[in-house]
């Protein structure tokens, strides 16, 4: 009996290391672009997005030799904090929100917890890492939508 995958689209990065042959931009074209999304004020997972979909762009690692991330960074563009963390902040800002409004939703009580453990997982790992500082601290009680 065949095993059911549930949630995961099972879509495979390329496996070569090179840029693909019919993508035309030059590293210098898609460095600009990286750093023009970025002064719009674009995260760099929705930069991803949009090189994709609008121009064609699948991978910029292969192209440019760098993340976009990485690009932003050396630009002086990049977040005062990992994305992903910034979106859990503001996922746990916005439950509590909620749970202010609606005491009793226990379901979202138990997403809140959760939230805030991955909170407290990554923080340490970036801390660990050098990508947060060492003194930096999630406090739910100031936290706001950011």
């Amino acid at each position: 009996m065949p095993k059911k995958h549930r949630g995961a689209s099972h879509s495979v990065r390329p496996v070569s290391k090179r840029p693909p042959i019919w993508c035309r931009y030059k590293p210098e074209e898609v460095e600009a672009l990286v750093i023009k999304l970025a002064k719009e004020g674009h995260a760099a997972s929705k930069i991803g997005i949009i090189l994709r979909d609008q121009h064609g762009i699948p991978l910029t690692k292969p192209i440019i030799g760098r993340s976009i991330t990485q690009v932003l960074k050396d630009a002086e563009l990049g977040p005062s904090i990992p994305e992903d963390l910034e979106n859990l902040l503001k996922k746990a800002a916005s439950l509590r929100v909620h749970l202010e409004k609606n005491k009793k939703d226990l379901y979202n009580k138990r997403a809140l917890q959760n939230a805030e453990a991955k909170i407290h997982k990554l923080s340490r790992y970036y801390k660990r890492t050098g990508a947060l500082p060492p003194d930096w601290k999630y406090k739910a009680k100031t936290a706001t939508l950011i």
